[in-house]
């Protein structure tokens, strides 16, 4: 076997690419992400952020990974993550809500019209001649709270509500490592 060639003076491997995004959720585990603390530095010595509530990119671009919290509540959501898995090689999805609606999805076994009534034309306390919100502006209520792997391919699932920081950089290093993420005993928690 031959020794691999040395590599040019000041060759910098390529930074992975990563993008995040928020649908249906409460933010946890953008926050839960953050709480890497100063592992961040280390971690962006090999990755790039591409769209991210951290980088306060609105438009995504091709990306090596995609990290996707929160579940399908409205056409807004569809959209948003129809758009980001065809720019994002491997998709991850993200926490309780990606990958089983989580807590919004408590709603599902309940009439969406009567619930929609109920909080915004019956409830006590209301105007009098209170409304539904109809404005062409907000995206349509899906009936129903739905998983992102119903809609899109997912590649990977990193379970917990939220997935702990330690999950989140053993299964990010597993990634950049080329290696099938594996969360141990312990990582995987609901709070």
């Amino acid at each position: 076997m031959t020794p691999a060639a040395p590599l040019a003076p000041g060759y910098q491997p390529r930074k992975l690419k990563v993008a995040t995004v928020s649908l249906a959720g409460c933010f946890g585990c953008h926050t839960s992400f953050l709480d890497i603390d100063e592992r961040l530095l280390e971690l962006i010595e090999h990755i790039e952020f591409d769209r991210s509530p951290l980088t306060d990119i609105k438009e995504v671009g091709h990306c090596d990974i995609g990290l996707i919290e929160g579940g399908l509540c409205n056409s807004e959501n569809v959209h948003v993550l129809r758009e980001f898995r065809s720019h994002c090689k491997t998709l991850v999805a993200v926490g309780a809500c990606a990958i089983n609606g989580g807590l919004p999805a408590q709603r599902n076994h309940l009439d969406l019209g009567t619930l929609l009534s109920d909080v915004y034309r019956s409830r006590r306390g209301l105007t009098q001649g209170s409304m539904i919100p109809n404005d062409p502006e907000l995206p349509l209520p899906l009936n129903h709270v739905h998983p992102i792997h119903e809609v899109v391919h997912v590649d990977y699932f990193l379970p917990g509500c939220p997935p702990s920081a330690d999950a989140f950089w053993s299964f990010l290093n597993d990634l950049m490592a080329g290696r099938t993420p594996h969360l141990g005993h312990g990582l995987i928690h609901y709070d």
